[in-house]
């Protein structure tokens, strides 16, 4: 079979899903299933909907004109939502996350033009730094956003530990809970989302004894990759290998550890160190960093990463007999995953239901 590829194991995926969606449930949290890991894969989007999530995010609208195109049947969440772009984020999504007024002023043009009704969600900003307003103005926001025409204010949401790595805990969701019920009492409306953030809200879920207004997380990585990410710690009862990197070897040879001749840049503008280790058994396996973050692999087997180029993963085959032609596999991390799955020349294959 051609390589290198990825392979998707479908059955792993639903099966996390349905145990994710379950457990949020039993504390009255519903679950938004987030494809952008995955580049909107419709396979991967049909399996998440069939699995019982019915809402589907992703931050770019391309991934989802591609899942809308493929007949997924699902409610759509645009996570990221550009200006520029406002007139195809009221065509093929539902509900979009925002946090500036002039983008929702120009989502309600087009709404209007178009004759529905977009439904968003304001992000507010508990301290993480990304996107969200500052709770100081939401007041004014939401008083400004109640008065578009073609616009539904549907709910708040915040987003932690993404750039900022800030927890999620009793206290910020404690906090996001009585903004949305000032909102609620000061406006005479009912939110039908209190988002409160992602997969790392997993261990704030799991000890919290109330989750108060939180009624919905937006889940990726939990679902893709059975784990939170706070820690990266699995998540009892998930799969933590529903993909798998396989590569093939293209050389294979008995070399020095240690490069020589005069040490200047690599090809990425760093000046490498090595160790002397002696002579080593060296293999190149057919992937480089312009398809995969190197560094968010695991191999299956007891070998060594010793580095990348843009095209080649150097590897020191240690105690292994490897011939040209073999396969090595691998775990992927988040980065690795998000790189491997949008790189043109990673075959993705399935593993059906």
């Amino acid at each position: 079979m051609i390589m290198p590829r990825i392979e998707i194991d479908l059955g792993k995926i639903a099966h996390n899903a349905k145990i994710l969606k379950e457990l949020y449930a039993s504390k009255g949290i519903d679950v938004i299933g987030v494809t952008k890991v995955v580049c909107g894969d419709p396979a991967i989007a049909k399996v998440l909907v069939k699995s019982g999530i019915n809402i589907l995010a992703d931050s770019r609208i391309e991934n989802i004109i591609k899942m809308h195109d493929a007949d997924v049947h699902a409610q759509f969440l645009l996570l990221r939502t550009p200006l520029s772009q406002s007139e195809s984020v009221v065509k093929y999504t539902d509900i979009s996350l925002n946090s500036e007024l002039s983008v929702i002023k120009e989502l309600s043009k087009y709404a209007v033009k178009q004759g529905i009704t977009h439904k968003i969600i304001l992000m507010v900003e508990l301290g993480d730094l990304r996107e969200g307003i500052m709770s100081s103005e939401l007041e004014n926001t939401v008083n400004d956003v109640i008065g578009l025409k073609g616009i539904e204010l549907t709910g708040i949401g915040t987003n932690l530990a993404c750039f900022g790595g800030i927890k999620p805990n009793d206290e910020k969701m404690e906090y996001l809970s009585s903004i949305a019920k000032g909102i609620e009492d000061k406006f005479k409306l009912k939110l039908e989302f209190v988002s409160g953030g992602n997969s790392a809200n997993y261990d704030w879920f799991i000890s919290t004894k109330d989750v108060g207004r939180i009624n919905n997380l937006r889940l990726g990585e939990s679902i893709f990759l059975g784990c939170e990410t706070l820690y990266r710690k699995p998540i009892p009862g998930l799969f933590i290998d529903a993909f798998t990197l396989k590569i093939e070897v293209i050389e294979s040879k008995i070399k020095p550890s240690l490069p020589y001749g005069d040490v200047c840049q690599d090809a990425f503008g760093n000046i490498p160190k090595f160790t002397d280790l002696g002579l080593m058994k060296r293999a190149i396996l057919g992937v480089g960093l312009q398809d995969v973050l190197v560094s968010g692999l695991t191999p299956l087997l007891d070998i060594d990463i010793l580095g990348a180029s843009s095209d080649h993963i150097i590897i020191d085959a240690k105690q292994l007999e490897i011939r040209v032609g073999d396969t090595v596999e691998f775990n992927l991390n988040y980065g690795a995953l998000l790189s491997s799955m949008t790189s043109p020349y990673i075959i993705k294959t399935y593993k059906k239901l």
